[in-house]
Formats: C-alpha cells, sequence, structure tokens
C-alpha cells in the first residue's frame, strides 16, 4: 500500500499558487487514471488507484499548508501505511523550474508543510520536490526576496508554457515507476 501526498492549501483562491502543485499533480493524476470520485475524510480528500496490483491512496490535506502532518498522520495509521511507502509532492525553491528530485528524509527547508509533516509522522517518508525556483533567480539578483508571497503568488501563463504543464505531466505518467522502483529513482529529470 502507497500513498501519494500533494501539498497544498484548499480553496480556489489557492489552486493556481505555486504552493499548491502538490494538489495539481494528483488533479493531473485524477484526470489521467480516472479513479473513484475524491472522498471527504481524514481531513482530507482522498482517492484509490490501483498500479501492479498495488493500492496507491492519493491525498490532498485540507487543512491548510501549515497543518498538512495533522491529515497525513490520521491517514497513515488509519491504514496503517509503512513511512517508506509514502510520497510527499511538494514545491520546491531551491531547485529550478521544472526540476525534479526525489529524496528520503531529510530536513525540511523552511517549507512548513515538510515541517508539520515531519513533526507528525517523523521524517523517513519519500518527497517528489518540484522546482519553483526564488524569485531572485528569476529575477533580479537583488530582489528582496519575501518566499511566502512568491509561493503564495500564482503560475503565469509563461510558466505553463515553458514548463509546468510538461512537468506537471511527467510526474503523473512515470508515478507507477515510483511504485515498482520505490526510492530507487532519485532524479526523473
Amino acid at each position: 500500500m502507497f500513498l501519494l501526498v500533494g501539498l497544498g492549501n484548499p480553496g480556489v483562491g489557492y489552486s493556481n499558487n505555486r504552493h499548491n502543485l502538490g494538489f495539481k499533480v494528483l488533479e493531473n493524476i485524477e484526470k489521467l487514471y480516472n479513479p473513484p470520485k475524491f472522498t471527504k475524510k481524514f481531513k482530507s480528500e482522498y482517492t484509490k488507484l490501483l498500479f501492479n496490483e498495488n493500492v496507491f491512496f492519493l491525498l490532498k490535506p485540507m487543512t491548510y499548508m501549515n497543518n498538512s502532518g495533522i491529515a497525513v498522520k490520521e491517514f497513515k495509521e488509519f491504514y496503517n501505511i509503512d513511512i517508506q511507502n509514502i510520497y510527499v509532492i511538494h514545491d520546491e525553491i531551491d531547485l529550478d523550474c521544472g526540476q525534479i528530485k526525489i529524496k528520503n528524509g531529510g530536513g525540511h527547508n523552511g517549507h512548513n508543510g515538510l515541517r508539520s509533516i515531519d513533526q507528525s509522522i517523523g521524517k523517513g517518508y519519500n518527497r517528489i520536490k518540484v522546482g519553483v525556483s526564488r524569485p531572485s533567480k528569476l529575477y533580479e539578483k537583488n530582489i528582496n526576496e519575501n518566499i511566502s508571497s512568491w509561493v503564495l503568488s500564482d503560475f503565469t501563463s509563461e510558466d505553463s508554457v515553458k514548463w509546468l504543464d510538461n512537468t506537471i505531466d511527467k510526474i503523473s505518467k512515470d508515478i507507477s515507476l515510483l511504485i515498482e522502483k520505490n526510492t530507487n529513482i532519485k532524479k526523473l529529470t
């Protein structure tokens, strides 16, 4: 049994934010694989798929980013999911736009969703980091970076064309590889 958690914030006003990249990937997986509709339970919305005879849950915590761990812990404990079988998809400011890295364990790097999950279930889960870069890397070197504002700002139409849509599609299509090879995949791009 596997759990894929997409991090984000509930509500239409957040739907296109950089911080909602995890939700965007799960929504794309839903379009590609057509699982049952998401059910509301465990302070989340979730559904499940069958890949290569493995049950694979998709979970969108509805607790807002800073409390994501509450929902993940409830779901993990109810279904008794091994921490090694949990994958959390999240935005990562220290990777270039569209870059994808997979890592088991590690620190939260200031990401409040990961911090909450670390506090709730420990650090031994897998992280699917998707680069959204930093404003100073994309624009001016001396820009005053307000990371909260950056991750809560919307993707642009240029982002969609240049890298976002392709990145979301790649992760969604390669999700079965994560299950087959578990944490042996270190980098998808």
